[in-house]
């Protein structure tokens, strides 16, 4: 008796191509996938990183201002009360109390050797004479610009390297980190600041004008 051996199955026919797409995600699946790469920027290592950057990048920031301010025997407080002072000239004190989140004596002794120095001047008010409005003078001036100058440069580089995306991402970030009060002083700010310059019109050569 002779045995024959089973035929092998038949093989299917290979498809003319493979497909390597991976399988459809359901839409439930995909909102988890999204809501566990959110998470991960509240593990506390990432808050930690967080913190590292604000403390890293503020040194650095404020570094090459900290040397200008030294020549004059001059801190970061004095800078602050330049740079709010610069950007509202004529502010009351109350209103810079109120913005630095100070004490009216922590202000005085910051405000006495600006103005001693003849770096701000200090104004009756004109319907209430009680009240001091604050303004640069020139020589002041002249300081903040310089101050300004200095960090306008690493601003303006880490925006370039970072992208428009990025930097609206981290004024988001910025404005999240702070309560409501300064929000609504940063929104004051805003709206004081003169809007940005137009650009001239090319004239019929080309070039714009005062260019």
């Amino acid at each position: 008796m002779m045995l024959t051996q089973p035929e092998p199955p038949a093989m299917a026919a290979a498809p003319d191509r493979m497909d390597l797409r991976p399988p459809p995600v359901e839409a439930g699946d995909a909102r988890a996938a999204a809501a566990g790469r959110s998470l991960l920027f509240l593990r506390e290592e990432e808050l930690r990183l967080a913190q590292d950057l604000l403390f890293f990048g503020y040194r650095d920031f404020t570094a090459g201002a900290d040397a200008i301010l030294a020549e004059f025997g001059l801190g970061r407080a004095h800078h602050r009360v330049l740079h709010f002072v610069g950007r509202r000239p004529g502010i009351p004190v109350g209103e810079l109390l109120g913005i630095l989140g100070v004490t009216k004596q922590s202000l005085g002794r910051v405000l006495t050797p600006l103005v001693e120095g003849g770096l701000v001047r200090a104004a009756a008010g004109r319907s209430d004479r009680r009240q001091r409005l604050l303004s640069l003078t020139p020589t002041g001036e002249a300081l903040e610009r310089r101050l300004f100058e200095r960090q306008r440069e690493r601003v303006v580089r880490a925006y370039r390297e970072a992208g428009p995306a990025a930097v609206e991402g981290f004024r988001r970030v910025m404005r999240g980190l702070m309560g409501p009060d300064a929000r609504a002083q940063v929104e004051r700010l805003e709206q004081a600041s003169p809007p940005p310059a137009a650009a001239s019109p090319p004239n019929r050569t080309g070039r714009t004008a005062g260019g």
